[in-house]
């Protein structure tokens, strides 16, 4: 399972904040963090509007995308310090200068966000890099994906798909697990979740239903200010879901044999019940099914099992209120 813990924008245009970001996360055992790389005039203009009209000095959100840009140098260096906390560096270009940018600082994958499905532009510009792909479904239909993964595999581009819904927070009605399985059926790739609930149990969920990656916001707490603040997981979070993660990932690949129980003959013994009579009675006395009750352990009268076997016959000899009942107590 590769777990990617996306930044995006809560380091809210602070270099320092998205270092600290990396610090954080590197203790919960994710393996890889995610930024998003915006350069506003490339990407953005004066007349694209707000997703979430944030308390903040942009007018615009250009302005807001300028403001979210790091230089190359501090890219190079967050790529670096990701390396050194012993997690990938990923990103998400959001316009061709933005891969530009990625492959200096030197990007091993793209990360394609949910609204960059049908910008081909932007996804040849990455096929010529030569590097994989993670495409985001998010807000595509399967009209759309059946064409953006023809576009992709005619260029023998090596791609994994994440079901993803484009909703903040994303509600139970939502989630879409059901799409994980006929993704994979419909293109036979690498299939994840990329997740917007900010609840660790729909991760866990797409887990258990076979996902290799798993993707989801990261923020130091979502009271904080950001427009993806709201649909993040906090920190202590993400350790409890790589954790519960793990423990899904070890069972899965670990199947039970239910032909063979085997191991549990020791336990059986114990729990297991051998029949007994819940009352006194006297040699030659019919037993009837109210005569009949069932106590551990196994062994030391004829089995629950075979209560049908003993109704209707006649005891050879008294019993007391909870005795055993073995085969040698009743007439054939």
């Amino acid at each position: 399972m590769f777990i990617i813990a996306e930044i995006a924008q809560a380091h809210n245009g602070g270099f320092q904040t998205a270092l600290e970001y990396i610090n954080a996360l590197a203790k919960t055992g994710v393996d890889a963090v995610k930024f998003q790389v915006h350069i506003a005039e490339a990407e953005s203009s004066i007349h694209e509007p707000f997703r979430v009209k944030l308390d903040t000095p942009d007018k615009t959100r250009f302005d807001y995308w300028k403001r979210m840009e790091f230089s190359l140098v501090e890219w190079k260096e967050l790529k670096q310090h990701c390396a050194e906390a012993g997690m990938e560096f990923l990103a998400s270009p959001f316009s061709n200068a933005a891969v530009d940018l990625l492959e200096e600082v030197g990007a091993t994958r793209y990360k394609i966000g949910s609204g960059e499905v049908n910008n081909f532009l932007l996804l040849e510009k990455i096929v010529g890099t030569g590097k994989p792909m993670v495409l985001s479904s998010g807000m595509s239909s399967f009209e759309e994906l059946d064409r953006t993964m023809r576009f992709l595999k005619k260029r023998k581009v090596e791609v994994s798909i994440l079901q993803c819904t484009t909703a903040y927070p994303t509600q139970p009605e939502n989630y879409g697990l059901n799409v994980i399985g006929e993704l994979k059926e419909r293109y036979g790739v690498p299939v994840g979740y990329s997740d917007h609930s900010a609840k660790i149990e729909t991760c866990i969920a797409a887990a258990a239903l076979g996902v290799e990656i798993l993707e989801f916001h990261a923020v130091f707490s979502r009271d904080s200010l950001g427009p993806d603040a709201s649909s993040s997981l906090e920190i202590e979070e993400i350790a409890q879901l790589v954790k519960a993660v793990g423990n899904i990932q070890r069972a899965l690949q670990h199947p039970v044999d239910k032909n063979d129980n085997s191991n549990f003959m020791e336990l059986k013994n114990i729990f297991e019940k051998s029949l007994a009579v819940n009352k006194d009675l006297k040699a030659g006395y019919v037993l009837r099914f109210e005569d009949l009750e069932a106590k551990k352990p196994k062994g030391f009268g004829i089995e629950a099992s075979r209560f049908g076997e003993v109704i209707g016959k006649r005891l050879n000899k008294d019993l007391k209120q909870w005795e055993f009942l073995n085969w040698e107590d009743v007439l054939e």
